[in-house]
């Protein structure tokens, strides 16, 4: 593995663990690098923050696309694709997408259509079919995908880790048609997280 995806693939690890704010040295160290290679590929903080997010992004969209493309079965897609994105720690991005950072930048807005769209796909294929709740949108999921998978700053959260999939399948469980009861309030829609904040 080349020096840059060494140190960006200990930078996700660490910043899971202990938040973007985690010791540069620290990421260096783990990637098994020096100083000066982390600085001569990542000048800063933000651009090592930058490709952490972009990284993590692509990785998420390859599996929606991947599900999209293996599953025969439109809401067996959906829940292969849930279950892989818990698993790159998407939670962990918000906090680094919030503050100062850029989410319009435009190689993170170029990530981030990219996977909504193939997102939005699965879920609407997924309706079409009749496997999936009509009242529901991709926001929804995605809200409760990074609830689930944020860590508590400082911790590694070993306990609740283990929990992750067991409660994301209670909630695939409530997304799958025919719904069960009638939820309140109205859909979250891509267009509502991108208005009134992401999760």
């Amino acid at each position: 593995m080349r020096n840059r995806e060494r140190i960006v693939a200990a930078a996700r690890e660490m910043f899971v663990e202990s938040g973007a704010q985690v010791a540069l040295d620290e990421i260096a160290r783990r990637a098994g690098v020096g100083n000066a290679t982390l600085y001569r590929h990542f000048p800063d903080r933000e651009a090592l923050v930058h490709e952490v997010v972009v990284c993590v992004m692509a990785r998420i969209t390859q599996s929606a696309e991947r599900a999209a493309a293996e599953e025969a079965d439109p809401f067996g897609a959906v829940r292969r694709f849930t279950h892989e994105a818990a698993d790159e720690r998407i939670g962990a991005l918000c906090p680094m997408l919030s503050g100062t950072f850029d989410d319009d930048e435009p190689g993170i807005a170029a990530a981030r259509d990219r996977l909504e769209g193939a997102v939005q796909g699965l879920f609407e294929r997924a309706q079409a079919a009749g496997r999936m709740r009509p009242d529901v949108a991709v926001g929804d999921l995605l809200v409760a995908l990074s609830q689930l998978t944020r860590p508590l700053p400082g911790t590694a959260c070993p306990v609740n880790d283990r929990f992750v999939h067991r409660h994301l399948q209670l909630l695939l469980d409530g997304l799958e048609a025919p719904g069960r009861s009638e939820l309140p309030g109205t859909p979250a829609t891509l267009e509502d997280l991108r208005q009134h904040g992401r999760p």
